[in-house]
């Protein structure tokens, strides 16, 4: 029986400290923008040019 009082105290530490990161999270400001970072590669005006090394 002590074993699961000690486990429900660890998953409610556990819970307790995903919790936390995610309210530093919001206060951090993780989550202000949501359109940019899924439309980010539709508008990349970089060209990327592959280079390959011959050994001769």
């Amino acid at each position: 029986m002590s074993v699961l009082i000690i486990l429900v105290i660890f998953s409610l530490l556990v819970a307790g400290s995903f919790l936390g990161a995610f309210i530093w999270a919001i206060r951090d400001g993780q989550y202000e923008d949501d359109y940019s970072p899924s439309v980010r590669m539709l508008f990349d005006s970089k060209k990327t040019e592959i280079k390959h090394k011959s050994n001769k």
